[in-house]
């Protein structure tokens, strides 16, 4: 069974449930540069890691593109896993790399198509992962869409590249577990598809993904099942 990230988290009590539903990590997103809802302060953020039971990972997920001010960004968060979701380049992966002693990094590809295939092998080496996401075109919102992308594309990325992929984009509690047998991702992360109307994440959604996920094996053993 793949690994779960619950994003998009703006307060501890959603933070809570997400961990005592059996979720390995959740991510805020700290440092705007694209349309979202979801962005909360650096303290908000640092509040939210602190309060983590143990073996619960806090993502710091952010749209700056600068290195030294993303390295200062997971200082004042106390961040174990940064995940850089901006078009940073390769020389700020870098000057990232080393400013962020003992902090694992992932960095964000946004399917477009077959072209972030080349992308992603230039930024593989510089990372401890890769997040294959959404973009919306018309909005220019890249993660939180609730689209979902080309998953054969995503399924190269797994199978051509030496890093765990995280799937992201458009997962819901109706199609993770395909999405999970076609990809075959190190985990899966998801933020639109376990909101409730209010904008924080439902309960039962939360649950009903988790049950999802859990299921994914049958549904992967399947598909290698020989006719």
């Amino acid at each position: 069974m793949p690994r779960v990230k619950i994003c998009g988290i703006r307060r501890l009590s959603d933070a809570l449930l997400a961990a005592a539903c059996g979720a390995d990590a959740v991510g805020v997103l700290v440092g705007q540069r694209h349309p979202s809802s979801d962005f909360i302060t650096a303290e908000q953020a640092a509040a939210i890691f602190a309060g983590l039971p143990p073996f619960v990972q806090g993502v710091l997920v952010s749209h700056l593109e600068d290195p030294c001010a993303l390295i200062t960004l997971v200082e004042r968060t106390g961040a174990g896993v940064v995940q850089v979701h901006g078009a940073m380049t390769t020389e700020g992966l870098r000057q990232l790399r080393h400013g962020c002693h003992g902090v694992r990094i992932l960095k964000a590809i946004h399917i477009r198509g077959g072209e972030s295939l080349s992308l992603a092998a230039t930024i593989a080496p510089l990372v401890d992962g890769l997040l294959a996401d959404s973009v919306n075109p018309r909005t220019g919102q890249v993660g939180g869409t609730g689209l979902v992308h080309d998953w054969r594309v995503t399924a190269r990325l797994r199978t051509e590249l030496a890093v765990p992929l995280i799937l992201a984009g458009g997962l819901t509690t109706l199609n993770v577990s395909h999405a999970i047998a076609q990809v075959r991702p190190y985990a899966v992360d998801v933020n639109s598809g376990v909101k409730g109307p209010d904008g924080y994440k439902d309960p039962a959604r939360l649950r009903e993904f988790m049950e999802a996920v859990r299921l994914s094996d049958a549904v992967v053993k399947t598909r290698d099942r020989p006719d």
